[in-house]
């Protein structure tokens, strides 16, 4: 299915205008641009040229590695693909539920790599755009000139994301690529030291994640024409949500609100996914562009992340970000919130729900608990599905007999968003790109919409059919020794 400025017709006799890379995001992405002679938009496309593979290379690997092993897809979200494996994989050593000190370890990991995922986007990557203009000077358009122009919103920012990796630290034994979570549990509870460590600065969080929240709204208030109109399209919203209703940003069914904010699917169950779920396949991206099965590509497409959550879920059960989300709900006037901009007002309410969900975990006696680990009847095949910081996680996993996985699917939350990040790059360039000289900052327009998104552009990509691929074979004086050729 071809969407508008997807494909220009007579694309030889058009200039070609490509944003290379994307500056910003995690990962490797381009924007391309045809116009025509007048400077009208004709085609804009989001490339992503990176090539992931994890699917075929952790076949034939052993079970038990894979947590550990598929953190390696990415270092900006490693937590969040360590538990979605680990939560496929507990079926497959017969634990089909937790014991409570496993699963609160596990959310208390998960919310911290929360906090300190979306106080790095906000503060870092696209605060400089929002205080200072999508088209301030690019040399102050940085963390450095946020540091220098707003040095109390950066030192928040900072130490935000901070305490959240020191919970991950904590939990998972290091901040980047830990080991916490293994098929079945968890392999560390907390001491009583690290609780108190982390409560001496807990309530602070939650102050200054409110803060944040506010700043995001006064920004988009401040300015409604812009932040409500800025690469505006309406999709499905889609994200898990809890039994009740609630958000829950580690377990629960999938649910699907439509443009409209009427629920159309709910109560899915996560080993179900594949049943609703299809993606499609476009010869100019490694990334896939996932859809509703029954709604077809043209209409069930659809977008997840903190936009979908805080509209998808009943209520947010924490007190303070359920206020907040209230706030939010009404700022919509009984149609949902599609801006892109509103992504970050959304993120920072999460940020929040995170800060105060963490609180009230380390109040919990199950932390210091040696109860980590369940066992029974072993499995072949788990699905786990968590809300990473970015939206929707999946991983399914199949295991033989000799232990080894047979089977790898991974569907990650920049993926679900594909279709939607293109269509906000068309709507921004159509606005403000098209008939125009184009300069850094019209340019730099395109890179919010997409920095809206906070993608992650090195989990989301596949190749599939003929990769090309080159091995070649230098001397230590430099001169080819062997080139094998494969694909192409």
């Amino acid at each position: 299915m071809s969407f508008e400025l997807e494909t220009a017709v007579n694309r030889e006799g058009l200039r070609r205008v490509a944003i290379d890379p994307v500056s910003r995001v995690e990962g490797h992405g381009k924007v391309t641009l045809l116009l025509d002679e007048a400077g009208h938009v004709k085609e804009a496309r989001l490339h992503i040229v990176e090539f992931r593979g994890f699917e075929k290379f952790i076949q034939g690997r052993p079970y038990w590695e894979v947590p550990v092993m598929v953190q390696r897809l990415c270092g900006i979200c490693p937590v969040s693909h360590h538990l979605a494996a680990a939560k496929a994989l507990d079926p497959v050593v017969g634990a089909l539920t937790l014991t409570p000190t496993a699963e609160k370890i596990r959310r208390l990991m998960h919310y911290g790599q929360i906090l300190q995922s979306h106080a790095l986007h906000f503060f870092h990557l696209s605060s400089p755009d929002l205080l200072f203009g999508f088209e301030s000077p690019v040399q102050q358009r940085n963390i450095v000139g946020v540091a220098a122009a707003h040095p109390e919103v950066a030192r928040q920012g900072v130490l935000l994301r901070k305490f959240g990796q020191e919970v991950i630290r904590i939990t998972a034994g290091k901040r980047v690529h830990g080991t916490g979570a293994v098929p079945g549990g968890v392999n560390k509870s907390l001491t009583a030291a690290e609780r108190d460590e982390l409560l001496a600065d807990a309530d602070q969080m939650i102050a200054w994640s409110r803060d944040a929240v506010h700043l995001a709204r006064r920004l988009h208030e401040s300015d409604r024409a812009l932040y409500d109109e800025f690469g505006l399209f309406r999709s499905h919203l889609f994200s898990l949500v809890r039994a009740d209703g609630a958000m829950d940003l580690y377990d629960g069914h999938l649910r699907l609100r439509d443009a409209r904010g009427q629920i159309v699917r709910d109560a899915i169950p996560c080993a179900d996914y594949e049943q609703h779920i299809v993606e499609e396949v476009k010869s100019w991206s490694y990334m896939k562009f996932p859809f509703m099965k029954d709604l077809g590509p043209a209409r069930g497409w659809y977008k997840v992340g903190p936009l979908a959550r805080v509209q998808n879920c009943d209520f947010i059960p924490s007190p303070l970000a359920e206020i907040e989300r209230q706030a939010f709900i009404a700022h919509g006037e009984g149609e949902p919130v599609h801006a892109p901009l509103a992504y970050h007002w959304a993120r920072m309410i999460e940020m929040l729900h995170a800060a105060e969900v963490i609180r009230s975990l380390l109040d919990d006696p199950d932390l210091l608990s040696d109860q980590r680990m369940n066992e029974g009847t072993k499995g072949r095949e788990g699905v786990g599905i968590i809300e990473a910081p970015r939206g929707t996680l999946i991983h399914h996993y199949r295991v033989g007999e000799d232990d080894l996985v047979s089977y790898c699917n991974l569907i990650v939350s920049t993926t679900h968003n594909n279709q939607a990040m293109n269509e906000a790059v068309r709507q921004v360039a159509r606005r403000y790109l098209d008939g125009r000289q184009l300069t850094e900052g019209l340019l730099n327009h395109i890179e919010v919409a997409i920095r809206a998104f906070d993608p992650c552009l090195s989990c989301a990509t596949h190749a599939l059919g003929k990769m090309p691929l080159v091995v070649e074979l230098l001397t230590a004086d430099g001169s080819l020794a062997d080139r094998v050729a494969h694909g192409g």
